[in-house]
């Protein structure tokens, strides 16, 4: 979250940069009015064809990010998968063992004549 917030800064930092230099441009050249305005398409060019790299930047920035979030939630998936396997294997024989000692006391309670067992 902290890097969207960084980038987010970033970019609106160049943008604000970019604009204040093409202001300053305008503002300070000593240049004859169609001399200025040539200027001042080219700083619009460059200005665009950063922008374009800097979104290109970040759209690649975005897929690396996408892709370890997904590899991150393949491998937690899989670990708790794995888990509630073993967990499962070991109710399952807990339940065997204990089904196991219980059926054992009934049947010693039943030949010691404790209790009867009804079928």
């Amino acid at each position: 979250m902290a890097e969207q917030d960084s980038f987010g800064s970033f970019f609106l930092g160049f943008i604000a940069g970019a604009i204040a230099g093409v202001v300053a441009t305008i503002l300070y050249a000593p240049q004859s009015g169609t001399e200025t305005r040539k200027l001042i398409g080219q700083k619009t060019d460059e200005f665009w064809e950063k922008t374009n790299v800097s979104v290109d930047e970040a759209y690649k920035q975005a897929e690396i990010a996408a892709k370890e979030a997904k590899d991150k939630f393949d491998h937690f998936a899989s670990m708790t998968k794995k888990h509630a396997d073993e967990l499962s294997r070991k109710g399952q024989d807990l339940y065997e063992e204990n089904l196991g000692k219980i059926k054992s006391t009934i049947h010693k309670a039943a030949k010691e004549g404790d209790i009867e067992i009804q079928a």
